[in-house]
């Protein structure tokens, strides 16, 4: 088998590698048979030159390679037909502005798999850039406290070095007894606990939160049997939250009296109830003047999250009372952070974190198992079906 990783040709452009230097090498040495390639590129955050080190070829002719990995999707141009291809394709919710992608995968009889769809037995992803994006998104909540108090400015996430240069950014600050809540239980959630932790926040309960006990600055983490309540006031179960969210209605409330900085790092359907109305917002009793919305689901569960912000200007303002875009530190809004591309902020972390999975999960199935049941589940398209 010969693997090749493509270059990223998405604007605006992506630096993450799906595998890097080391491991490409490492691999070599546990594969016999095995070859892998390199694309050349100007624009990745490992460079050729860094390949080129761990004696991993760089060529502009990936026409040889069996499969093909990238990060973001592959324009429709410049797919290769009859290859098996890895990465996000952004298809799965047949996507209008991917149905070009997916009809040219279908043409080119070319297997699509899909990052997002590697799970196992239980339904649980294998792989994916999660914790970055709870790292870097509650970096940039605290960034954002800073610049709304106008006491200190740090450094943007993307000129930090890595992660150890971001967590430096946050040590011996005074945050002034500062209360964060984060809803959701995944990677998004425990990488903004990692962040927390590195600024010196301590966590407590969520009964505790509510009954403003804690001293200095503290978070608390909750999930959705929490946040979420029966209408009738029966107990909460999960069978019965999935199979009639209609019955269910928010419970949230409860925690904006407490919480002076929101982080939502949940996974959201569109048919379980939302969390917040911007009357809400607009209560006497709302203390939250920030929201770090990682998970950014537009006109989804968070009124205040209209529209995704980007690495360059990652604030925006909520105007509660008119429902509408102000400025980012306005007193009469809410601070809203919405970067959709997180992990881009800390490409060669985000990356070696991404490589690491791949490399001990995803590629022993791929060169021993092509068919086995996780790569299967994760196929979109083959053999132009």
């Amino acid at each position: 088998m010969k693997i090749g990783v493509i270059k990223e040709r998405k604007t605006p452009p992506d630096f993450r590698v799906p595998l890097v230097p080391e491991h490409c090498a490492q691999l070599l040495d546990l594969y016999l048979g095995l070859e892998l390639c390199v694309e050349q590129s100007d624009m990745r955050s490992y460079t050729d030159d860094e390949y080129k080190r761990f004696h991993i070829p760089v060529t502009d002719n990936m026409s040889d390679c069996d499969v093909l990995m990238g990060v973001k999707e592959v324009p429709p141009s410049a797919l290769i037909p009859n290859k098996t291809y890895l990465f996000f394709s952004h298809t799965i919710k047949k996507q209008p502005y991917n149905r070009h992608l997916l009809q040219e995968v279908l043409k080119k009889q070319i297997r699509l798999i899909d990052y997002e769809c590697l799970k196992d037995e239980k339904g649980q992803r294998l792989i994916g850039f999660g914790r970055f994006a709870g790292i870097v998104g509650a970096y940039n909540a605290l960034r954002g406290w800073g610049l709304r108090i106008g006491k200190f400015n740090l450094k943007p996430a993307h000129q930090c070095l890595d992660s150890k240069d971001l967590y430096a950014q946050l040590e011996n600050l005074d945050w002034g007894n500062l209360r964060v809540v984060l809803t959701g239980g995944g990677r998004v959630a425990y990488g903004v606990i990692e962040t927390l932790h590195a600024a010196g926040f301590k966590q407590i309960d969520w009964p505790a939160f509510i009954s403003g006990e804690g001293e200095g600055n503290v978070f608390t983490q909750i999930e959705y049997p929490v946040y979420n309540r029966r209408k009738d006031g029966t107990a909460f179960t999960k069978q019965d939250f999935y199979v009639h969210p209609e019955l269910f209605e928010s419970d949230f409330h409860r925690f904006m009296h407490h919480a002076d900085i929101y982080i939502a790092g949940h996974f959201w359907s569109s048919v379980a109830p939302r969390f917040f109305t911007s009357d809400d917002l607009l209560s006497p009793d709302n203390r939250i003047q920030l929201i770090a919305d990682i998970s950014c689901d537009i006109d989804g569960p968070i009124p205040s999250t209209i529209r995704a912000s980007s690495i360059a200007e990652p604030f925006y303002g909520y105007n509660p009372q008119s429902q509408k875009e102000s400025a980012p530190f306005d007193a009469s809004s809410i601070t809203v952070m919405a970067v959709d591309n997180l992990p881009c902020e800390l490409p060669r972390d985000a990356s070696d974190d991404f490589s690491k999975t791949l490399t001990s999960t995803i590629i022993p199935l791929l060169i021993n198992e092509p068919d086995h049941a996780i790569l299967q589940r994760a196929t979109i398209v083959e053999n132009g079906i």
